[in-house]
């Protein structure tokens, strides 16, 4: 067996101070690792294609609703997890490199809803190709049946919301 930066980082902690680790100790550290690996790869592409992960999850979420490509601010203050204010700025800027518009909300004479643009759409398609492609990159040389273990395990540990 292959010793890793987990197994070095477990290993001192089990001589030094064995009470802070867990059975989900090792599940912990390997989770955060893949995460920053992931979040560097998808910041690389970004960075390439001129777009901050705020900018991303906002024309990706809006490319993701499908036609006609478009949401009220709150709707997607929420599903990103944004507040109001984040949502605003990263709108603001988005309008300004002509990726998005606000219009009016057809179902609320006082309310707006933010759209792609055409260039929007372009760009968000470009983006999620990119960082899929970057993602999948990571363990291309990993046996397929290895990767669908690896998510039907990773399944199991979501808790359905109450």
């Amino acid at each position: 067996m292959r010793d890793d930066p987990v197994d070095r980082l477990i290993a001192s902690w089990w001589q030094e101070l064995p009470e802070v680790l867990y059975p989900s100790s090792e599940l912990a550290k390997r989770i955060m690792l893949l995460s920053g690996e992931l979040n560097e790869a998808t910041r690389r592409v970004l960075r390439d294609l001129g777009l901050t992960t705020a900018e991303f999850d906002v024309i990706v979420s809006l490319r993701r609703g499908g036609t006609p490509f478009r949401q009220k601010p709150s709707d997607l203050s929420r599903n990103l997890l944004l507040s109001s204010g984040g949502t605003s700025n990263v709108t603001n800027q988005l309008v300004r490199r002509g990726l998005v518009v606000r219009e009016p909300d057809p179902d609320d004479g006082r309310g707006t809803q933010i759209r792609l643009t055409p260039a929007g759409i372009s760009l968000a398609e470009q983006a999620v190709k990119a960082s899929s492609a970057a993602h999948h990159k990571l363990w291309a040389d990993l046996p397929e049946e290895a990767v669908d273990q690896a998510a039907k395990a990773l399944r199991a540990l979501f808790r359905p919301q109450a």
